[in-house]
């Protein structure tokens, strides 16, 4: 069987015995069918792999023992921050698993004039646990060892506003079915990437000319238009190819 990951929020190091999370023993006893001496691999989110072995398994309690740590080099060479539009169903979910397994560093839900999904704080909360968890699994499963935060949604001039100190040396994408250049015609990126996204109904020609007027690169991808989920990911593959490890 090959080796199994598993995120822990807990520190680890070299020689410690670790409880699996509630979720993480379901998944490796009920999935996986792992046994006493299985090798895994656990993660923190701090850029290492802990490696080792099961040392106890049981229905309601997993527990590993560390033999080994490594460095992880399965990080994009592209700082990429996706600022996407909530989308409703199972767009979001899909959009933030793929767009962790092709290597983008962070995840900024925004609010749009156009997004059908509406949000209040409690399961705004709720919702970011969510795809937190989300974003867990699809490091696991990618092999990274650094996780993706998602951000508490805002919308765009609150992005703008909270991030004013920030972000500044960054290079802004906005993609738009009117966008004035494609992606082969800019620069390579020398820092970091933030990549903005509308929701199913795209943005708004306010929100469009207020990213615009922030330094957002108005672009294109072809001649088609694509759905919102379809367009984070082919733009942030197209970036991988263009300027990262493809």
């Amino acid at each position: 069987m090959a080796n199994c990951r598993f995120y822990t929020p807990l520190p680890l190091a070299l020689k410690a015995s670790v409880v699996l999370s509630e979720s993480a023993t379901a998944h490796a006893t009920r999935a996986l069918r792992l046994n006493v001496g299985d090798a895994i691999t656990l993660f923190n989110g701090d850029g290492l792999d802990y490696c080792g072995i099961l040392s106890e398994v049981k229905k309601n309690q997993v527990v590993a023992y560390i033999n080994s740590v490594i460095e992880n080099h399965t990080e994009s060479p592209l700082n990429i921050t996706l600022l996407q539009g909530i989308s409703s169903g199972e767009r979001m979910d899909f959009t933030i698993q793929k767009a962790v397994e092709l290597g983008v560093s962070a995840i900024q839900p925004i609010l749009t004039e156009r997004s059908v999904v509406k949000l209040s704080v409690d399961r705004a909360q709720k919702r970011v646990e969510h795809w937190q968890h989300i974003v867990h699994a699809a490091c696991e499963q990618s092999g990274r060892a650094f996780v993706p935060p998602v951000t508490h949604p805002c919308t765009l001039t609150q992005w703008v506003a909270n991030t004013a100190n920030r972000h500044t040396s960054s290079t802004r994408i906005l993609l738009n079915p009117m966008g004035a250049k494609r992606l082969p015609e800019m620069a390579k990126p020398s820092k970091n990437i933030v990549l903005l996204i509308g929701a199913e109904g795209g943005l708004s020609p306010k929100e469009i000319e207020f990213a615009i007027a922030h330094d957002f690169q108005s672009t294109l991808l072809g001649k088609r238009i694509l759905r919102t989920e379809t367009a984070a990911l082919t733009a942030i593959a197209a970036m991988q190819t263009l300027w990262g490890d493809f």
